[in-house]
């Protein structure tokens, strides 16, 4: 146990988190205690640095936040349901993710309605997710809500008895992707409720499952991204209430943000700059083929990859560097089996990454992996945040820095020179596990840090090669440098 004291911390007296589920309701009885490493004080000559604080004084960013504000709180004792936001991508033979929505329902014979709203052919989507949760033991029914069926009036569809009965007698709810506004326009037309929504969340508050892949994941916030192709843009700002921002659903609540196909699309890059003009503290980034089970204080994960927390509790913006920034956003980064408590933030990782590998630089034992630095040039790209820390936390650098910026961007645009710096670093509080009891090894990274910065990338980036200079002739009085290429890039 390299020299360090595990301890177990006792349960919580009350489960509390972003839904809030009620005082007298017990945890789930799979749920483990929460672990804390407790580590010797360190000497009073040789306190250990918390993260460096930047130079200037600085505010929270909320200079960007719009007119949509949070729906209301629904009553915290009346939810005693799971919400199960899927990253999209989920494959027919996950079975875990597919056999635990089925067994949090009810088990064999529960009931589901599956709603296709999103999906370009909400039928054939529908009848999918009919069929791999009928092979699981359910009774799954899907219903014809979506806008995509030009025979259905929506406005009747939505407040039919018939349908609206379906709903009650369910124990799960399923919202299959697509394009997230088609349900939220549909179920919640103007920021209001409807019958057929009222009844999901009647389902929810007795202890129903809503769970839903990609678009059926984004709509779990109070808000979420409408449309939002580019996440450089939305680091530039360029988001706006009604076009790429919009209200969601809220089935985790009014204080979690969720963000889906995370990790493999970069969208931390979109995630903070909203997270911080909408004033959420918590986020949650849930990546492809995997899902994240949230009930009152918990989030567990399962499935193929991993989920990103995003904890802006302590970050800060300066406001005179005129673009988006911030210092101190706090990440952690978990795998399957791995739970995270909302209230403590703190981490549960699983029972094999207990039995594995402890990466603590704080450790004299501390024996890192990696030496050599690092540099990445696409900071967004598919699994590199994730990837840049679990390399981080097992080497002997203390951060690590990479870019992200338009490469192609449009004429004329006044901002195809601004980009981003992200320096990622360790703080004393961070942490990470590994073990390889399933082949690749895989790890839990706790509370790295990440400052991004607005930079100049002058454009062109690159020019043509003129080739080396040519040696002077023998006899020559002198050698002449060859002039630079009228095409190379200015800034240098």
């Amino acid at each position: 146990m390299r020299a360090w004291i595990w301890a177990g911390v006792a349960a919580m007296a009350v489960a509390m988190g972003v839904q809030a589920a009620p005082a007298t309701t017990a945890p789930a009885a799979s749920a483990p205690q929460v672990l804390k490493l407790l580590r010797p004080a360190p000497a009073a000559s040789s306190p250990k640095a918390a993260p460096a604080a930047p130079a200037k004084a600085t505010t929270p960013a909320s200079a960007t936040t719009g007119a949509l504000q949070p729906l209301p709180e629904a009553d915290p004792a009346a939810i005693r349901g799971y919400a199960v936001p899927i990253g999209g991508a989920l494959k027919a033979d996950n079975e875990e993710v597919w056999q635990r929505i089925v067994q949090l329902a009810g088990g064999k014979g529960a009931r589901f309605v599956v709603f296709g709203t999103a999906s370009e052919d909400p039928e054939a989507s529908a009848k999918q997710v009919v069929d791999l949760l009928q092979r699981r033991g359910a009774v799954a029914e899907a219903l014809p809500v979506a806008p995509k069926f030009l025979w259905v009036d929506l406005n009747k569809v939505v407040r039919d008895p018939a349908l609206i009965a379906k709903v009650k007698a369910a124990k799960g709810i399923f919202f299959t992707g697509g394009v997230q506004e088609r349900i939220v326009d549909v179920l919640q037309p103007g920021g209001q409720s409807t019958p057929m929504l009222e009844a999901i969340w009647d389902v929810y508050r007795k202890g129903g499952v809503v769970a839903g892949t990609s678009a059926g994941a984004a709509i779990m916030s109070t808000i979420m991204f409408r449309d939002a192709p580019s996440v450089v843009n939305i680091l530039k700002g360029r988001f706006a209430d009604g076009k790429q921002v919009d209200r969601g659903l809220g089935f985790v609540g009014p204080h979690l943000f969720v963000d889906q196909h995370f990790l493999k699309r970069g969208r931390f890059g979109r995630m903070i700059p909203l997270m911080m003009a909408k004033g959420y503290k918590l986020g949650l980034g849930v990546d492809e083929n995997t899902a994240a089970i949230i009930r009152g204080d918990e989030i567990e994960v399962i499935g193929d990859r991993g989920c990103m927390i995003v904890d802006l509790t302590e970050a800060r913006s300066d406001p005179t560097l005129g673009a988006f920034n911030v210092q101190g956003a706090r990440l952690s980064y978990l795998e399957h089996g791995d739970r995270y408590h909302m209230r403590a933030r703190s981490t549960t990782p699983s029972a094999p990454k207990l039995r594995g590998d402890l990466h603590d630089a704080e450790s004299p034992s501390f024996k890192p992996y990696y030496t050599d630095d690092f540099f990445h040039l696409d900071m967004l790209g598919d699994s590199t945040i994730s990837g840049a820390m679990s390399r981080l936390i097992d080497s002997v650098r203390k951060e690590v820095k990479g870019l992200a910026f338009d490469v192609l961007p449009r004429p004329n645009d006044p901002l195809a020179e601004l980009g981003f710096l992200f320096r990622l670093y360790k703080g004393s509080d961070s942490l990470g596990w590994s073990t390889e009891e399933f082949g690749g090894e895989q790890f839990t990274v706790t509370n790295l840090y990440l400052d991004i910065t607005p930079v100049r990338l002058p454009m062109p980036l690159y020019g043509g090669w003129a080739g080396p200079a040519k040696a002077s002739p023998p006899g020559a009085s002198g050698a002449t440098s060859a002039a630079p290429p009228a095409s190379a890039p200015s800034g240098q």
